[in-house]
């Protein structure tokens, strides 16, 4: 992928919550039209770059409207089609909007959950290599040992859209250094 081009994604940081642990150390990424409007198949696109850059365990479905989180994976969303107001950070968190060709990148521990979502949503989720096996947490109490299993999730070797130079790969390895 050609530097020039790179989408360079919005930044931000959640703290722990009183329902949520989210992730102190690495921020949420926000990649806005990462896939263009004239690409007919998005869900193709995001599976391409995922397997391409070593992020695996991909689906296809929506965003669950209950709260959650992944205490021993972090996890990409790439929005394939319509649109949805997602929560992040637990319900005193943020509610943002994404549309299609939009992806989101949420470190290990980050709640979210679908608030509104049009008829059409579709999303493509997939994980870093050797982290497709994740848990479900819609509590702290049901993943009581969340904040040490958060703080031992191993970074992804590539961003899961532009590779081992990806803005990913910068964002997180200098918050975890």
């Amino acid at each position: 992928m050609n530097a020039s081009v790179m989408i360079e994604p919005e930044v931000l940081y959640l703290r722990e919550a009183e329902d949520a642990p989210n992730n102190s150390v690495l921020p949420v990424l926000i990649y806005r039209a990462i896939v263009k409007s004239n690409v007919k198949n998005k869900a193709e696109a995001f599976e391409k770059h995922f397997a391409e850059n070593e992020w695996s365990g991909v689906w296809r479905d929506t965003v669950y409207t209950h709260r959650h989180f992944h205490s021993n994976a972090h996890e990409a969303l790439g929005f394939a089609k319509g649109g949805a107001k997602i929560e992040l950070g637990g319900a005193q968190g943020k509610v943002i909007i994404f549309k299609a060709g939009d992806l989101l990148v949420l470190p290990a521990g980050t709640a979210h959950r679908r608030v509104a979502g049009s008829r059409n949503l579709s999303v493509v989720g997939a994980y870093p290599k050797g982290q497709g096996h994740y848990n479900m947490c819609r509590t702290m109490d049901e993943c009581r040992d969340a904040k040490h299993k958060i703080a031992d999730v191993a970074l992804p070797v590539a961003d899961p859209f532009y590779g081992k130079d990806g803005p990913l790969m910068r964002a997180w390895q200098k918050n975890n250094a």
